[in-house]
């Protein structure tokens, strides 16, 4: 297995950032561009994935990272939330909703995934490694 050198090799991060880009797409149009809380809180809750994955990783260890995951299917949560208020305000069609909605999921899926993954590996990260002593 290939190892991941940045966090921009993951694929929760590539995910999170198409959702995230959508999220900003969907929220200049019409209402919802006007609805300046509701668009500035998706869009920090979509930011916020993607942030939280990068800052995760680069802690360097596993506990962190997972807590930083934790955080970032949070915000996947918040996301989903605040597109109901969308579709219920008519900011967003059915169709649009249901797209990014399930963007939002597959993304949390994939952070659940990674989640897993770091819980279940006997590595601790690399700021865990032992520096090598030259005499």
């Amino acid at each position: 297995m290939a190892r991941i050198q940045r966090f921009e090799d993951l694929e929760a991060w590539k995910k999170g950032r198409v959702g995230r880009k959508a999220v900003y797409d969907c929220s200049r149009q019409g209402g919802f561009a006007h609805d300046f809380a509701l668009r500035n809180q998706i869009r920090r809750a979509a930011q916020s994935v993607t942030s939280n994955i990068a800052e995760g990783f680069e802690r360097e260890g596993n506990r962190e990272f997972i807590q930083f995951l934790s955080d970032a299917k949070g915000s996947c949560g918040e996301v989903r939330d605040q597109l109901y208020t969308a579709l219920n305000e008519k900011y967003v069609a059915q169709i649009e909703f249901d797209r990014l909605y399930a963007l939002a999921v597959e993304t949390s899926r994939i952070i659940s995934g990674l989640m897993k993954y770091l819980q279940q590996s006997e590595l601790k990260g690399p700021k865990f490694k032992q520096a090598t002593v030259r005499n």
